[in-house]
């Protein structure tokens, strides 16, 4: 018997209030899959990505991710951005920036518990970034601050990672670097 695909699309449309950006998509992405969806700028790569995890709603069609809708799923995502949705100045550690996955996860209250801590400090070895915990985002390479993304992305332990262009910006080795750590 065959499982449940993690992701479900079916007959997918999409339009930012004019021409659709997506027409009649249909796609199943089994557990455990590592795929890539490849196209020209302006393709509508990242706007799929914003629909799958419910950030946007679909003009027609259904998004089911791990049996549920995009929005109640969602919390079972890790997603890294093309483009962080932060001042890179911002004044906050790298430490910080990975508890960030931890929101959500955990105390009703707010705050960080122990645990919160050991999955952050576990996702940074992970990435190769625990010996830069202290720093802040400012003053990190390109490829440090996307091995940062990755690690926040992690430390909401998901069971599925959605990456937005992740070799956007970075040069070749820390490319392969990347790729490396998400196998």
């Amino acid at each position: 018997m065959d499982k449940q695909p993690v992701i479900q699309i079916r007959n997918l449309s999409f339009s930012y209030d004019g021409p659709r950006v997506i027409e009649s998509v249909e796609l199943d992405i089994p557990d455990g899959e590592f795929l890539g969806v490849v196209g020209p700028n302006a393709g509508g790569k990242s706007t799929l990505l914003k629909l799958i995890l419910g950030l946007l709603d679909p003009v027609k069609g259904e998004i089911r991710v791990l049996g549920v809708s995009p929005k109640r799923g969602c919390r079972h995502l890790g997603y890294v951005p093309q483009y962080p949705a932060f001042s890179r100045d911002f004044p906050i550690t790298v430490e910080q920036t990975v508890l960030m996955g931890r929101l959500g996860q955990g105390r009703i209250l707010g705050g960080y518990g122990r645990q919160d801590y050991q999955v952050a400090a576990r996702a940074m070895r992970e990435t190769e970034i625990f010996s830069l915990k202290d720093r802040q985002l400012s003053t990190l390479s390109g490829g440090q601050l996307q091995r940062v993304l990755v690690a926040r992305a992690l430390a909401c332990e998901p069971r599925v990672l959605i990456l937005d262009e992740p070799t956007a910006n970075i040069d070749m080795r820390v490319e392969t670097d990347i790729f490396d750590l998400l196998k």
